[in-house]
């Protein structure tokens, strides 16, 4: 709106004041955005790395009852002395491959139970929780191979064949091929299962109230109530 005497033309809002109808016009003095909603529940940092510590140390142990799985429940390797060489008593047999996959599914089950337990007790653990969930599944990994291996049969196949004589068929050591990738098995099934579960049953945060077009003002501005 402006006002005319003919030749003049003035505008009749001053120039140092804005446009009252302007969208992009800065919120009114005392303006703010309203906090994002964070529960009370959720941990802090410190709270975190101390839960994924105690993930990791749990995990870890629980590796030595996966060692003592894997060693009552893999085929053995029948092995045979002929007095100057030993062979394989069966060399169609299939005993090695079948203790490598029986690591990898006890771990993959392992991975799965761990998961669930780490969900069932820290469901709102964050992602230190995830992180101490992955490191512990490849450390008890390592500690259940080197378990399996240090309780199982001989490695000292020669003194272990002189000991029963030619021809006596007798176990040999329990060997995990493809160690790098097994000892992964555990971890990669937990983070999955983890990941499931938490978007399945995982708590969902309450949607924050915003006050009109999303300024909470304590000047009676937009928003206010």
């Amino acid at each position: 709106m402006a006002w005319h005497d003919g030749t003049v033309t003035a505008p009749l809002t001053p120039p140092h004041q804005p446009n009252p109808h302007d969208p992009w016009q800065a919120p009114p003095s005392g303006s703010h955005l309203a906090p994002a909603y964070v529960s009370p529940d959720d941990p802090d940092t410190a709270t975190e790395l101390r839960q994924a510590a105690v993930v990791v140390a749990l995990l870890a142990l629980t590796g030595i009852a996966l060692g003592l799985l894997w060693l009552w429940l893999a085929p053995r390797v029948p092995l045979v002395s002929d007095g100057s060489a030993v062979f394989l008593e069966n060399s169609e047999g299939e005993e090695a491959i079948g203790a490598a996959g029986t690591f990898v599914l006890l771990a993959a089950g392992f991975g799965l139970a761990s998961a669930a337990a780490v969900f069932w007790r820290l469901r709102r653990g964050g992602v230190f929780v995830v992180v101490g969930l992955a490191l512990g599944g490849v450390l008890g990994s390592l500690v259940a191979w080197r378990v399996g291996v240090w309780l199982g049969p001989s490695s000292d196949v020669v003194a272990r064949a002189r000991e029963v004589g030619k021809g006596v068929a007798f176990d040999a050591p329990l060997e995990l091929h493809g160690v790098a990738a097994a000892v992964l098995v555990w971890s990669i099934v937990a983070m999955g299962a983890h990941l499931a579960l938490t978007g399945v049953f995982g708590p969902r945060e309450a949607e924050p109230e915003w006050g009109g077009a999303g300024w909470s003002t304590s000047d009676g501005g937009p928003g206010a109530s």
